[in-house]
């Protein structure tokens, strides 16, 4: 890089006119020329990171000015990314000069993502400064989803949101009131809010997406994320595509390549090619659905061939309780239990499983060997794919488990623990009681193992009359694209009876929030404070979010009171808005909810977002110490480097931890089966003689036999199991070619439906056909880019073929990040990604899509958007597809039976029909497929279940028509 003299080339290049002679006499001036610059000055600058000391004063030189020398000073604020789930570290570069924030480049004092981020990290930057971004709060006008918005103050927005839900709280109807999130992005701040209301009102989006796998490990063990330590492993399973897109995907890729080069084998099951499973030791292409059918011809071969770990085992299942319940005719002793394990799966041989799955018998028993032989270092994970996609999926979760507890990997170095083993919960100030109510528009009777809302069914209960949304908050959510059965949450939208006032929380336009009243625009990763914390290794750290340019202001002697008066535009962040809101509902107290949102340290006045977050910091272990070394309070701490690792890694076995004495007072022993209880309340187990923590189930160990399953009425499935999927090869009829549809897999450059505002993913990927092996498109004489017709259970969509080998013969697939759309009179947004459509309702419940124009060059202050050189913005495949509750777990099963065809003349490519009468119809075939509450004692569900904002005890018992307050 230093100044070399003028090579051949150069000089020929230099003489032609091709380039710019830079050796001529006097053409270097040093102050101006990088190329003085030594290999060694330019390694400083570039090469490494720039030190936290001078963060307020960072040089660089701008690349683009090659060879002068054009310097900008930056201030370097650290957020965290608000792209996925995995809240990677970022850091802004804030011009001095402009006061513009230029870039983002990684964080390395985060933790978790160590300084690197994945393409979706530095691309905040697009959202940043995107053209058509909402900037100020707007309010319809005319009706509901014509397209026409007035701009109006955050005052008129909050006066008018309070006034209604004191109304509603008043008259108490609680019930009518939801918050429905998207992507939380932020830790224990709505479970402070929404109690405080008095209100059961928590809606997410989690049965679309995760709840199956949650499901099936937290029937195991209590715990329903998995925390796998891929960095000590030695071998490694996952169940599809985790090491370029999965759960917590940047963090956990960098983790799963250190196993891999410390040793560690890397298998993954998956119908697709996917870059994981090019990375992969051991492909296995299976069928979907028939995940859980290897598992178990797995663990077959771990009992067989003795390779399972006897004290983990002996010590942490309930396997007493498993004999006396299933085997009374059989001595209760350990070897009687293994031997009634090898029988209860003696058809799960790997021939069978091969016949079920495809993947080959010898593959299944040669990587059973080596997880047995790992044992403890035995890791795992599977998050959406096959536990969200089919019948019964959550079963795939629990089989997976059953390899982990065979392995004794529970909790264990290099094994796969709990996820709250490794994550961080914060105590916040005035916390309020749980709530006295239950919303059973959230968790019906008829679900009453459901582990999260039953969201995806919200607009058939209001279709069906079962209630009413007064007040609806939808944040970072988009149901009507996101979802199944877009159509049927349309038409409930427009429906003024239905949903009485809806204010969309959102940083861009979506398809949801064109059928808002008020949608306001809350901030992107860096516009706004939020705490993360997530399990991303085998330790625990805690990241804030933050504001950049109010904490730049801060910094530099010109602090903001809100986070609005910094940002671009009016845009403001849900914490501060959530705390004013609050205070408005109840302006003199005496709703008993302002008290909550006081000032710790200022009595009767309303807290600030720093006290919030200081009440919070000065709590954390360790932390109060480093800030003090550094001179800062714990606030400036967290600001100063946005990250702070609270436990290093060594958070294995805490299942073994003992109880203390004072724990133990006044504690009795269950002389049956060890559990410890204190004041009615399971507290530990006895193991080998000492009182020990254990898991939070019921037998305080893993259970391979549930009594809850029996007690809740599915017997069948009181151990772990294999559930044929809804869309089994045995229900489908190949002769009318029907296929399964694996519309859940991910593209690593996508969010969901929040990357439409960020130019560089898009133009990275902007279209999502149909996968075909080359064996099926011969059938159809299919080639790359001819059209083909998706006929679903309620409708239909035309989308490309794309013929690759990396697809599973007899199966297709579809990416559901990409399809978004918006119609002539809907404000500009998202034009980098969306197509514009004609939306008719040619009679009652029949609705078509139809695409007039895909994506185009377009005017805008980014002078990229007359450079766009990509038409195709996709399918939206997900709005032809009918609800699927699970029975048990209430996941939406998202693989569809489809029935492929050719299209016929007046077929286009995007041309999309729903008929939202056949929808209705199949939701009601699976809600006729539940078991529902009472359970035991008139219980709604299980009270040793996790709940997200679980509510008081009381509410967990149906009551009498008569006495029922919620009738």
């Amino acid at each position: 890089m230093g100044y070399k003299k003028a090579s051949f080339i150069e000089n020929l290049a230099e003489k032609i006119g091709l380039i710019p002679d830079l050796h001529k006499e006097g053409y270097q001036e040093f102050d101006s020329d990088m190329r003085h610059f030594s290999d060694e000055k330019v390694a400083e600058m570039y090469e490494n990171f720039p030190p936290p000391e001078k963060w307020n004063d960072w040089i660089e030189f701008d690349p683009k000015s090659w060879p002068k020398k054009k310097k900008t000073n930056y201030q370097i604020v650290p957020t965290t990314c608000f792209n996925c789930e995995s809240a990677c570290g970022l850091t802004a570069f804030i011009d001095k000069s402009s006061g513009e924030i230029k870039k983002f480049e990684g964080n390395p004092y985060h933790p978790g993502s160590r300084g690197r981020n994945c393409a979706k990290g530095p691309a905040t930057i697009n959202q940043v400064t995107d053209p058509d971004r909402i900037l100020f709060p707007l309010k319809r006008k005319g009706k509901r989803g014509d397209g026409e918005w007035e701009r109006i103050s955050w005052d008129e927005a909050l006066d008018t949101i309070a006034d209604r839900i004191r109304k509603a709280l008043k008259e108490d109807r609680h019930n009518e009131i939801a918050y429905h999130v998207g992507r939380p992005g932020h830790e224990g701040f709505m479970n402070w809010v929404l109690p405080s209301w008095g209100i059961d009102g928590h809606n997410s989006h989690t049965n679309i997406c995760s709840s199956g796998a949650r499901f099936g490990y937290n029937i195991w063990y209590g715990y329903d994320r998995p925390s796998p330590d891929h960095a000590e492993a030695k071998f490694i399973l996952l169940i599809s595509a985790h090491l370029e897109s999965g759960h917590y995907f940047n963090p956990h890729a960098q983790r799963i390549i250190e196993g891999k080069m410390k040793g560690a084998k890397l298998a993954t099951m998956d119908p697709r090619l996917s870059n994981t499973a090019s990375m992969s030791d051991y492909w296995m292409p299976s069928y979907p659905g028939t995940e859980a059918a290897v598992l178990l011809a797995m663990a077959l071969i771990i009992l067989e061939e003795n390779l399972y770990n006897r004290p983990y085992l002996e010590n942490w299942t309930n396997w007493q309780e498993y004999l006396e319940a299933k085997h009374p005719d059989k001595e209760i002793t350990f070897e009687n239990y293994i031997e009634a394990m090898k029988e209860e799966y003696k058809e799960f041989t790997p021939e069978f499983a091969e016949k079920e799955s495809g993947v080959k018998a010898e593959m299944i028993r040669e990587i059973a060997v080596k997880i047995g032989e790992a044992g403890e270092r035995f890791a795992s994970h599977n998050w959406r794919s096959a536990g969200a996609s089919n019948l019964g999926g959550w079963a795939v979760a629990r089989c997976l488990h059953f390899l982990t507890v065979l392995t004794g990997a529970v909790g264990a170095k290099g094994g796969t623990s709990p996820n709250s083993w490794n994550k961080f919960k914060p105590e916040v100030p005035n916390p309020p009681k749980p709530q006295k109510k239950w919303n059973e528009l959230h968790f019906p009777k008829e679900y009453p193992l459901a582990f999260f809302e039953m969201s995806q069914l919200l607009p058939h209960f209001l279709k069906e009359g079962r209630g009413k949304m007064d007040v609806y908050f939808s944040r970072v959510f988009n149901p009507v694209w996101t979802y199944p059965d877009g159509f049927t949450w349309m038409e409930m939208f427009m429906d003024e009876t239905k949903f009485g006032l809806h204010a969309a929380l959102t940083p861009i336009w979506s398809e949801t929030a064109f059928f808002a009243d008020l949608v306001l625009p809350m901030g992107l990763a860096p516009e706004r404070h939020d705490i993360n914390s997530y399990a991303t290794h085998g330790g625990t750290w805690v990241a804030f979010r933050q504001p950049v340019l109010r904490e730049a202001a801060r910094r530099n002697g010109t602090p903001v009171q809100y986070t609005y008066e910094a940002n671009p535009g009016e845009v403001w962040e849900e914490d501060e808005f959530w705390i004013e809101l609050s205070w408005r509902i109840d302006p003199d107290g005496s709703m008993g909810i302002r008290k909550h949102f006081e000032s710790p340290k200022r009595p009767g006045e309303k807290i600030t977002i720093e006290e919030y977050y200081q009440y919070i910091f000065e709590r954390i272990q360790g932390l109060p110490e480093a800030a003090k070394k550094e001179g800062l309070s714990e606030f400036e701490y967290m600001s100063k480097y946005g990250a702070f690792e609270i436990e290093k890694g060594e958070s294995y076995k805490k299942n073994e931890n003992l109880l203390s004495k004072e724990q133990l007072k006044g504690s009795v022993v269950d002389k049956k089966n060890g559990v410890i209880r204190k004041n009615g309340k399971d507290i530990g187990v006895m193991i080998n003689g000492e009182a020990m923590v254990g898991f939070p189930t019921p037998s305080r160990k893993n259970e391979f036999y549930s009594q809850t399953m029996v007690d809740w009425n599915w017997p069948e499935y009181s151990t772990p199991t294999y559930i044929k999927s809804h869309i089994h090869n045995d229900v489908l009829d190949k002769s009318k070619g029907e296929y399964v549809l694996v519309p859940t897999f991910r593209l690593p450059t996508l969010i969901h439906s929040r990357s439409g505002n960020a130019k560089w993913l898009v133009e990275i990927s902007n279209r999502n056909p149909i996968w075909m092996h080359p064996e099926d498109a011969a059938k159809w004489n299919f080639k790359t880019g001819d059209l083909v017709k998706m006929n679903t259970d309620i409708g239909y969509f035309i989308d490309k073929v794309w013929v690759t080998q990396s697809m599973k013969p007899g199966v297709v697939a579809c990416s559901h990040h990409i399809g978004r759309w918006r119609r002539e009179q809907d404000s500009d947004g998202n034009r980098w990604a969306t197509n514009t459509v004609d939306i008719e309702n040619t009679a009652t419940g029949q609705w078509k899509m139809s695409t007039k124009r895909g994506i185009k060059p377009f005017e805008s202050s980014d002078s990229d958007s007359k450079r766009i050189f990509w038409k195709d913005g996709g399918v939206h495949q997900n709005i032809t597809h009918a609800v699927h509750p699970d029975p048990i777990s209430g996941m939406h099963t998202w693989h569809q039976r489809v029935r492929i065809e050719k299209p016929g003349p007046d077929d286009n490519y995007g041309d999309i029909f729903v008929d939202t009468n056949k929808s209705h119809e199949v939701y009601k075939e699976w809600l006729a497929m539940a078991r529902p509450a009472p359970g035991p004692d008139g219980l709604r569900r299980p009270l040793w279940f996790k709940r997200a904002f679980k509510p008081d005890e009381s509410t967990y018992y149906i009551k009498d028509d008569k006495n029922n307050p919620e009738k």
